[in-house]
């Protein structure tokens, strides 16, 4: 088991409704299932498109909703009513810190560039030793394969670290992503790329 005591999950997701079902049934299932652990559901606190189904589930299956968003962005975005707690942030970069410390555990469901932006600086915290959460991407529809080639990529020419894909788990279901977290133990902190790379220089 785990040594680390998850009481929240942060879920980055799309605000979009112009998606297939099979994106909204993956939100609605993992929502439940966050719900199901007895863990917070955290999220940008959006009342459209996979945000509004991720939430929407988890509070119908009995689970506690955070939700946070930026005053910036209030007028073009429709808040969930409802959440048992909601916060108003100055801006985006106050609301991804918030959302990052807010969570135990973080998950991207697919997404858009938002999306990207936002896991992508979990995902480097990790190689930088600045958390040690278990990260996941759930892979609906295969919708991440392209980054794990991408990543894939990287590291054959050298411009990313070979253990890369240790910083984020590719979840294959709901299931696998619960587990994933459940069993997550963290890796001791290996800075030796870091001070390759400074020494080269």
């Amino acid at each position: 088991m785990s040594n680390l005591t998850i009481r929240a999950v942060t879920v980055y997701c799309s605000s979009s409704s112009m998606l297939a079902p099979i994106y909204f049934d993956a939100a609605r299932e993992m929502g439940r299932a966050i719900a199901e652990q007895s863990w917070s559901l955290v999220y940008g606190g959006g009342n459209t498109g996979l945000m509004g189904a991720v939430a929407d589930a988890a509070a119908e299956a009995g689970g506690k909703v955070v939700g946070i968003m930026p005053k910036s962005i209030m007028a073009r975005e429709v808040n969930r009513e409802g959440c048992d707690e909601f916060l108003i942030t100055e801006c985006m970069r106050t609301r991804k810190a918030a959302l990052e410390a807010r969570g135990d555990a973080f998950i991207a469901l697919p997404g858009g560039l938002g999306t990207f932006e936002e896991i992508f600086e979990i995902i480097v915290g990790r190689q930088l030793n600045t958390h040690a959460k278990p990260v996941v991407l759930l892979n609906t529809n295969r919708y991440w394969d392209p980054l794990r080639a991408m990543v894939q990529q990287g590291i054959d020419q050298h411009f990313i670290r070979a253990d890369a894909h240790n910083y984020f788990h590719l979840a294959s279901s709901v299931t696998d992503a619960i587990d994933y977290i459940q069993h997550f133990v963290p890796a001791p902190a290996d800075d030796k790329w870091l001070e390759m790379q400074l020494a080269r220089k």
